[in-house]
């Protein structure tokens, strides 16, 4: 997995402080990071631009509520983004275990218009792109 590869410096190009906090005390971490990582990916195709120039992966910030649920939360670029095509809210859907991750993101317009992406991270994969 990337993070076995390039360490810290993945961790914080890809992962806020708060998502590193998260998944590292959990006690099946690298299945956290995993879940992230597609649930990033999903996110940011179904805002419609895909990882590109002008969004970092940090711009993108899956957090629990206190019952558990992903929240989805973007800043920067991926905000500018997701203002521009009037997407209001995001919700994600994530599931792992030892070798996948997979997460189903659907962006909700301000009519009520939907965009749905499904991205999944397997053992030996490093991004599933379209």
């Amino acid at each position: 997995m990337m993070i076995e590869q390039h360490g810290e410096l993945f961790l914080r190009r890809v992962y806020t402080d708060r998502e590193i906090r998260y998944c590292q005390a959990r006690k099946h971490a690298m299945e956290h990071f995993a879940g992230r990582w597609a649930a990033k990916e999903a996110i940011l195709k179904a805002i419609g631009t895909g990882w590109t120039r002008g969004i970092a992966w940090t711009d993108v910030e899956v957090r629990n509520q206190p019952g558990g649920a992903p929240k989805v939360y973007v800043c920067g670029g991926a905000k500018e983004a997701a203002v521009e095509k009037g997407i209001v809210d995001i919700m994600i859907s994530i599931s792992h275990c030892r070798t996948y991750a997979t997460a189903y993101a659907l962006a909700i317009g301000k009519d009520g218009a939907v965009g749905r992406v499904e991205s999944e991270f397997g053992e030996g994969q490093e991004s599933v792109e379209e």
